[in-house]
């Protein structure tokens, strides 16, 4: 508990006055959209058996990505 009470602490500029925005109705403030999109991108890095070093992963990500894309589009 100490340690989440430090957290909030240190980042309070961070969080988001959430009753707020939804009062005012500014914006979504749901994460569906955030989820949504992780799920599709780690479909998209996903293949049956490989294995990616952590800094080859945007370039092959890129690479899966454009891959996936022209298949939709045809």
């Amino acid at each position: 508990m100490k340690n989440f009470c430090a957290y909030l602490d240190q980042h309070r500029n961070r969080i988001v006055n959430y009753e707020y925005y939804q009062a005012e109705q500014l914006c979504s403030i749901g994460s569906g959209a955030v989820e949504s999109t992780i799920k599709v991108l780690g479909k998209r890095i996903k293949i049956f058996g490989a294995q990616w070093k952590a800094e080859n992963v945007n370039q092959v990500l890129s690479l899966r990505c454009a891959y996936l894309n022209a298949l939709l589009a045809i």
